[in-house]
This record gives structure tokens, sequence and C-alpha cells, in this order.
């Protein structure tokens, strides 16, 4: 089985506010001093990806879009056990939006060839969009299931548990498709010093919007960003004083209903 796994390096979702800065010019997010990670979404597609691997063989091609890609960053898949790593890197990829992102990758998923699974976190942690992976099967006609939690192949079809409200959906399908991987799959695995190594020696595929045919502009952009900000919290604690406990209940709901919560 060829599987092929989209991934993201994001700003590190754990990461204290105070490592975050907002570039108003540009309208995105940077970050000093805390290094970039693979989505935490996207770990539990590549661990969907080796598992498939385990049961089934095949060979897993892991594909990253974006700008200043750190390469021990992108590079975690391959620790954990993928073979192949193609790189879109490019500064004209770093305004795109969901729509812009999966016409690159769906583009670049057809010059890569046979496939016969592609697997996608099921949204970004910077984002929290969720439009790619379902983007990428709309632009390749492929059909699409969300939130996986379990995901078996054989006999040329998918069978995928998919997280539900009251608990999960049993869904087939024929292959190829695409799959969006929930953290309910299960816990990814970390890299071994082996596959660490191992990943120092394969250089990763780099190709540039011209080498999958695609202008370098941001043309096929559906959204525009208007302001990107950092909320402010503000809070103000009051005190409900009395002599006796009574009250202070007594002043307390007055005080609520003053605020209309009561």
């Amino acid at each position: 089985m060829n599987i092929i796994v989209c991934v993201k390096q994001v700003i590190d979702p754990e990461a204290p506010p105070a490592s975050f800065k907002i570039d108003a010019a540009n309208n995105r997010a940077e970050m000093k001093g805390a290094p970039p990670v693979i989505d935490p979404y996207g770990e539990y597609a590549v661990e969907a990806a080796l598992r498939l691997k385990e049961n089934v063989g095949g060979r897993i091609t892991v594909i990253s879009l974006g700008v200043n890609l750190l390469r021990e960053v992108v590079k975690k898949p391959l620790a954990m056990g993928a073979d192949e790593l193609i790189l879109l890197e490019d500064e004209s990829f770093s305004k795109g939006d969901s729509w812009s992102t999966a016409y690159a990758l769906a583009t670049t998923i057809k010059k890569k060839g046979e496939f016969d699974l592609i697997l996608c976190g099921r949204e970004a942690s910077d984002t929290n969009a969720g439009q790619t992976g379902p983007a990428i099967a709309e632009i390749l006609s492929l059909p699409c299931i969300t939130l996986a939690r379990k995901i078996e192949a054989g006999d040329n079809k998918i069978k995928v548990e998919r997280v539900s409200s009251s608990g999960y959906d049993v869904i087939e399908s024929p292959l190829p498709a695409v799959v969006t991987v929930s953290n309910e799959i299960g816990q990814p695995r970390y890299p071994t010093i082996k596959g660490i190594m191992a990943a120092k020696k394969i250089e990763p595929i780099m190709w540039k919007p011209a080498d999958i045919g695609l202008d370098a502009t941001a043309a096929n952009q559906r959204t525009k960003l208007v302001k990107l900000f950092q909320p402010v919290h503000e809070a103000k604690c009051e005190f409900a004083t009395g002599e006796t406990p009574e009250e202070m209940a007594v002043n307390l709901a007055a005080k609520l209903r003053e605020a209309k919560v009561l």
C-alpha cells in the first residue's frame, strides 16, 4: 500500500503565551524562545500510516508545505518510520489559506503518482480549520472520511471507525481515498535512536511551485485574513463583604443580580 501523509510545521501549541508575537504588518504569528513542531494531529496521521504499513506492508511518503521548514522538525516522521519526505518550501506559501494549501498538496500528489491512501490530521493546531484534508479529496475527486480513530485496509478498500458525538460509526470506502485522523487513533510512537540515525541519511525531495506546475502567487486563495491579534483578557474581582456569612451571601446575591448573572 502506497500511503501519503500530509503534515505541517506549526508554532508549538504547548508554548507559553509570552512566546508568541504577532507580526501585524504580515498578519502572522511568530515565536521566540520555543522551536516549532510537527502539528500534533499530523503526528497521529503518521502513526496511523505506520500501523497500516506494519499490517499490510507498503511505503509511506510524507509531504510538508511551508516556509522556513526546519529539517530537524520536518524529518520527525522519517525518524518515526516513514520512507520518504517531500518538502514544498517557498515564501509564496506563507500567505496561503486552506484551499490554496490543499490545491498545492493535491497537485504534488498528482505529480508524485501512484498512491492508495492519503492521510491528514483532522485539523492543524494553528488554525483549527479542518478543511485541508476534505479539500484535497474534493480536488482529486476522492471519497473522504474524517475523524478516524481506527483504520483497517484490505481487498482494495478501507474500514474506518469514525468518531461521532455518540461514539463512533464504521464506514467502508474503496481506495484510493482521503482520511483525516483524530487523536483517538492512539499515542504516536517516539522516534528510536535507530530511526533518528536513519532519518539523517534521507535527503528530502525539494520542490518549488514551478516544479509542480503552480504559479508562485496566492491566486488560489479563497479567503482573506483581515486581522490577526492576541486577545486581551481582563478580569475584575469584587468581594462580597458582610459581618456574618449570611450577610455576605445576601450581598453576593445582590451583586450577581446587578451583573445579571442571576
